[in-house]
């Protein structure tokens, strides 16, 4: 049996705003500061908080989810996200919501607590004591007893607002046993601004980096970090091999062409910020090379595109900038027109619509995309209606949804491109007339790494669609 050592912990907390990403990231940073390795991870699905671990560790910010990826695959893609860029000498793991809160209805399942029993990892917790003194004590005991399994090792007092203050909560939190790690005072200059899907994305902010930076001093100044890495150092060995996209593949992974790979046009820039890490490595291993453009700044998709992938973001934030470039808009409308194999989620699903509020789009979709009054977020079980360039009839997926647009359409489309636990959602068209849709847009969020088989399908279709266009232009 493989055994990998991997210090490790999991920043966690009672509830949200406590400072998780706070402490997580400036962790991080503070680490590498010291010239450690780091891998940074967030547990559930969300795509913002990876951003700013990326600032922070120099590496690819990751996803854990047990909900969309499996528990089985949890430990393993830790592994390999802290092998995949070089040593890894901590990993940190940023939790979700509070540490026992998982999916609805699922007894704890995918909470932070759930990650942290799947990887065998101490937790840390940070605890905002603004309008707490004693009870700081009640709600650590609380927490580090509630489930067996669960190891609370440390804690990180937050927002601090004196000394006596301080003396008093830490003086309580002793007949807990639970260390204090250190105590973080309330400082709004390091806190990163939010708007209505949350955070604002690290990639749209100028001064994230130096937001980073200070982050990284002022952790360093207020935390123990000797004692954090002891706590890390502390984890026992995972016994589980770590996850490769090519064996995940089987018998759909390509090796290494003579000539050029087919080219995936992933979106990318401000307005486009979400997508998992492992969705590029699976495209590598069917043989396909991902190369990320700006659709604000671009004037035309990469050459040898043979496919295309539009992730998340907020282009209803970035409206007026996508709608500017008029001449990549009429490129990739063009393109998706002549069959290219094309998967849009959510913000990828909107910039393909005619507009949003107001503002024209490539008009690949006929429909039209709007802010809306409320936010749509949660898991999902998705199944195909019919087959599509992502998948057969009748395959089940698990996703989430992330959202606070609606898309409207004046005539229902014949083929969604999910069941979003029973409700159509999306488009699976087929605009160049071949038979099979090539199209396949919505707004549910899926991880590959835990459904390879659409990374499988969507290869497949590229392969073909590259093929055919050798064979045109060789025919011309």
């Amino acid at each position: 049996m493989t055994t990998t050592h991997l210090p490790r912990l999991v920043v966690a907390a009672p509830g949200s705003g406590h400072g998780k990403t706070t402490v997580a990231t400036g962790l991080m940073a503070a680490l590498r500061a010291r010239g450690l390795g780091v891998s940074g991870f967030k547990v559930g699905p969300d795509f913002i908080d990876p951003g700013y671990h990326t600032l922070a560790t120099g590496r690819p910010g990751r996803n854990l989810d047990p909900f969309l990826c499996g528990q089985d695959r949890v430990a393993p893609l830790l592994v390999h996200g802290a092998a995949a860029h070089g040593t890894t000498d901590v990993a940190v793991i940023e939790g979700v919501m509070g540490l026992f809160d998982g999916r609805i209805g699922g007894g704890g399942y995918a909470s932070t607590a759930h990650v942290a029993t799947l990887t065998r990892t101490p937790v840390v917790l940070a605890l905002d004591i603004s309008h707490m003194t004693r009870t700081a004590a009640a709600v650590v005991h609380g927490l580090a007893t509630f489930e067996p399994g669960v190891h609370v090792a440390g804690v990180v007092l937050n927002k601090a607002a004196s000394g006596r203050h301080t003396r008093e909560v830490w003086s309580a939190l002793e007949a807990t046993g639970v260390p204090v790690l250190g105590v973080l005072p309330r400082d709004p200059s390091i806190e990163a601004p939010s708007r209505h899907l949350g955070l604002v994305p690290a990639a749209e902010r100028e001064e994230a980096a130096r937001s980073v930076r200070l982050l990284a001093e002022h952790v360093a100044e207020h935390l123990d970090l000797d004692a954090v890495l002891s706590i890390a150092r502390s984890a026992p060995e995972l016994d589980v091999p770590a996850w490769d996209p090519a064996a995940a593949l089987a018998e759909a992974a390509r090796p290494t062409p003579d000539g050029p790979r087919p080219v995936v046009a992933v979106a990318g820039g401000r307005a486009f910020t979400f997508r998992y890490a492992e969705t590029d490595e699976l495209l590598r291993a069917t043989g396909l090379e991902p190369i990320v453009f700006d659709p604000l700044h671009a004037r035309a998709l990469p050459t040898g595109t043979a496919g295309l992938y539009l992730g998340g973001g907020f282009p209803e934030v970035h409206a007026e900038e996508l709608s500017a470039n008029a001449t990549l808009r009429q490129h990739i409308r063009d393109a998706v027109r002549s069959g290219l194999p094309t998967v849009a989620e959510c913000a990828g699903m909107l910039y393909l619509t005619e507009s949003v509020d107001g503002h024209d789009m490539v008009g690949a979709i006929p429909a039209v995309g709007a802010m809306g009054p409320r936010l749509t977020l949660g898991y999902r079980v998705a199944i195909a209606p019919g087959d599509s360039v992502l998948g057969v009839a009748g395959t089940r997926v698990t996703g989430h949804e992330f959202h606070r647009t609606t898309v409207g359409v004046d005539e229902p489309s014949s083929t969604a491109a999910w069941l979003l636990d029973g409700t159509p959602d999306g488009f699976a068209l087929d605009p160049a007339g071949t038979g099979r849709a090539t199209l396949h847009a919505s707004y549910l969020h899926t991880h590959w790494a835990g459904h390879p088989r659409l990374a499988a399908r969507f290869a497949d279709a590229v392969h073909a669609y590259a093929l055919s266009s050798g064979s045109r232009r060789r025919a011309s």
